[in-house]
């Protein structure tokens, strides 16, 4: 058994204490720290966050070790049943996903700052959180006294965040004999009627759709910051969710964004914590794992947590509309569609997944994928006459697999796909997942099938309408936010991030849209570019950029329409 304490001595240097005790049978051993954590599929290299780093044996006396890679300690000739490893580990990132201590809390994801022997990842563990008695501990984990957690082995262990702290708020729910619970830490004031009410009600969707839960209890470990914030990470146990402001967390806004992520990584339970991709079925916390099937663990999960708050009443038509419009906009805004597929930015979330990157270079998991969910859900609604849906074919796929702990491939979803439609759903898979080919003309076809439609129009802005010019606000400068491939501001020669200083020889002072208003099918700005002042020409096309896109309700739908629409997303 591996045996762990975390303390925080000096909270305001944002360090904190870690051991661990450990039996060693070989007189050479392995430490190692994770260098990425389940839920962001990117290299994170904890390592760089740890300090003072030394192993003694069972009396007190160090031993020699060296480092043979970038968090990867080798102890050769241990003499000792024993070794007990110590380090410091900074704490400074408040979010869902990393760690943090001050006087008011220590919250502590374990993957990030617990080292594992020997690639031993079935080892029973114990975790010892040294805290004030007072202090109260929000975790999944089993605990055998106050202060100590219990796993099962290695992977339990560091999928399960923890909160300490005085001022945990607490409150819980039952549905279908599991229980909730959800955990505050942070400057608010939770309405629980309200919160427990919508909860429920979400939970019971999301159960009575799979069937069960893996799990007897779950904890929403809710993590509430002072200043605007949004993120989720998801465990198999639990989930921690940063939002803020504090003060503003029961208006429409964030409570929304609220119910939003706590839904989606509530989903995330069954889609990847429970059935995985067979590129990682097995975790290799020691290096990248790559997988092509991000749009299903992210882009299905995204669909069905907001799909599960219309089903629950939470969602009315118009806010449903507006978090599928949220990814429809992205999804045409991106030029990058044409480029690469959403299999090949699912592969490199590993390369750049997470920042914006190079211009136009690739999709994002999340938005596609959720549009690829949309459109294969429509697909099997329209080709089986509303007897089947997207529901049926996850439910099928997770049954499959998840019980006995097999990892899916493609083909298996595939061959699910089919059975539940028909043949042609393939073109999906070739073209859309794995090709570069417009999703336009099938989404809109699929649509009519629930009486709705997609209405572009043109962007209030004119630079993004006429010249393919975005643009945004920064220290009271004009800048370029983005330039669309082919439009006529890249053939003017401007560029990503260019300060737009005149339009016509009139001064722009966050006014570019109205200086615009003349009529004129060209322009001359006023650029500074690599700091470099350049007038530039600018004409106007026929081709209309970043349109508003809508998804909306036709007029006069059918009978059979309106069925469809009410048994997609229950509402009416």
């Amino acid at each position: 058994m591996w045996h762990y304490s975390i303390s925080s001595s000096t909270p305001s240097s944002r360090y904190i204490q870690v051991s661990m005790k450990a039996s060693v049978i070989t007189d050479i051993v392995e430490i190692n720290l994770p260098a990425w954590r389940p839920g962001r599929y990117e290299l994170q290299n904890f390592a760089k966050n740890v300090r003072d780093f030394r192993v003694e044996d069972e009396n007190g006396s160090p031993l020699e070790f060296s480092k043979v890679s970038k968090d990867k300690w080798l102890v050769r000739n241990i003499r000792t049943q024993n070794i007990n490893i110590y380090f410091e580990y900074y704490a400074a990132q408040p979010d869902a996903g990393a760690c943090w201590c001050d006087q008011d809390m220590l919250y502590v994801n374990p993957v990030h700052c617990l080292p594992y022997l020997n690639n031993d990842l079935h080892t029973p563990c114990t975790l010892k959180v040294e805290v004030d008695a007072s202090w109260e501990i929000a975790c999944a984990l089993m605990q055998t006294n106050k202060n100590t957690l219990v796993a099962r082995d290695y992977h339990e262990l560091v999928d399960s965040p923890f909160f300490a702290s005085p001022t945990l708020q607490h409150n819980s729910y039952i549905v279908n004999d599991h229980q909730f619970h959800i955990w505050f830490q942070g400057e608010v004031k939770p309405n629980w009627d309200l919160i427990l009410n919508d909860f429920t009600a979400f939970t019971k969707v999301q159960l009575e759709m799979m069937g069960g839960f893996p799990s007897a209890e779950y904890h929403f470990l809710v993590l509430v910051l002072p200043y605007r914030f949004y993120h989720g990470v998801e465990h198999v146990t639990s989930t921690v969710l940063a939002l803020g402001p504090g003060y503003a967390f029961h208006g429409n806004e964030l409570y929304n964004d609220f119910m939003g992520v706590a839904s989606h990584e509530l989903f995330h339970v069954w889609n990847v914590k429970t059935l995985r991709p067979v590129d990682f079925n097995e975790y290799d916390y020691s290096k990248e794992n790559y997988s092509r099937l991000g749009w299903v663990y992210e882009g299905f999960t995204t669909y069905y947590g907001d799909l599960f708050l219309a089903r629950s009443g939470f969602f009315d038509i118009k806010n449903y509309f507006a978090e599928v419009n949220s990814r429809l906009q992205k999804h045409f805004d991106n030029a990058a569609r044409f480029r690469y597929s959403v299999a090949d930015s699912s592969y490199d979330t590993w390369l750049d997944g997470y920042v914006p990157g190079a211009p136009y270079r690739k999709t994002n998991i999340y938005d596609e994928g959720s549009i690829i969910a949309l459109m294969m859900d429509l697909y099997i609604r329209r080709s089986s006459s509303n007897k089947f849906s997207l529901d049926d074919l996850f439910k099928s796929l997770y049954y499959d697999f998840a019980p006995n702990h097999r990892g899916y491939k493609e083909s298996d979803l595939l061959a699910l796909a089919k059975e539940f439609s028909d043949e042609n759903i393939k073109v999906i898979f070739d073209d859309l997942i794995n090709g570069v080919v417009s999703y336009e003309p099938l989404l809109n076809e699929l649509l009519l099938h629930v009486g709705c439609e997609i209405s572009k129009t043109p962007s209030k802005h004119q630079q993004e309408n006429l010249f393919g010019i975005r643009t945004m606000q920064e220290g009271g400068v004009t800048k370029v936010a983005a330039v669309y491939p082919g439009s006529p501001g890249m053939e003017a020669g401007i560029s990503k991030d260019d300060e737009i200083v005149a339009l016509n020889g009139w001064k722009v002072e966050n006014n570019l849209s109205d200086l615009i208003l003349d009529g004129k099918d060209s322009c001359i700005l006023t650029i500074f570019s690599q700091r470099k002042l350049k007038t530039i020409v600018v004409k106007s096309s026929l081709t209309k950029y970043f349109e508003t896109v809508k998804l909306q309700q036709i007029k006069n739908a059918n009978e059979l329409q309106v069925t469809a629409f009410k048994s997609w997303t229950g509402l009416s």
